[in-house]
């Protein structure tokens, strides 16, 4: 069956190539391709996969979230994962989006807030009692590089949040007990 030999040639490829470009960008700081023709490469992954789910792996690409941990800092484990965004390139898309939001939710009326889309860094921050404790990186979404020393660098970022803060915020407050942020993107 030549033609399944050469869809998962293909598909090797592919994903080899993205690895690749993922190992330049995220671990090398180092892009060797623009933001628009990784997601071309990543769209045709994707697309061929849906196509052929038999044919996914679990090391995929199509399977993770972020980048992987450099090992230059202490590595965290995420209370809870840190999923990637989703990108939409069509009206269509975005619409069943939408529609989505409004089963998931049970809501009718839903606001939104929409901003550009910056490549940066995004992290979660942790508070106890209040004070900074932890800001982790994103990493692969399940475990990511304490960066807290560098975290208390950014003047944007509190180093203290009170009560009234996160009242005022709509956010429980802290009460002894870790409150989780999460920031993205910075630049």
């Amino acid at each position: 069956m030549p033609a399944a030999k050469d869809l998962q040639k293909k598909l090797d490829t592919l994903r080899d190539k993205i690895r690749h470009h993922e190992h330049a960008y995220y671990v090398l700081d180092s892009p060797e391709i623009t933001d628009a023709e990784f997601d071309r490469l990543m769209d045709e992954l994707i697309e061929l996969e849906k196509q052929h789910p038999e044919l996914i792996t679990a090391d995929s690409p199509t399977q993770r979230v972020g980048g992987q941990v450099s090992g230059q800092f202490a590595s965290v484990r995420h209370s809870t994962p840190m999923l990637s965004l989703a990108k939409t390139t069509s009206e269509a898309e975005l619409r069943d989006w939408e529609r989505r939001i409004h089963t998931l939710t049970g809501e009718t009326k839903v606001d939104y807030v929409c901003e550009l889309k910056l490549d940066g860094m995004s992290m979660a921050l942790r508070y106890e009692a209040g004070r900074l404790a932890l800001g982790i990186t994103r990493g692969n979404g399940t475990e990511g590089e304490d960066v807290t020393a560098n975290v208390r660098t950014i003047r944007s970022i509190p180093l203290n949040i009170s009560a009234q803060q996160l009242k005022k915020a709509g956010l429980p407050a802290p009460n002894g007990v870790t409150a989780r942020y999460r920031i993205a993107p910075l630049v």
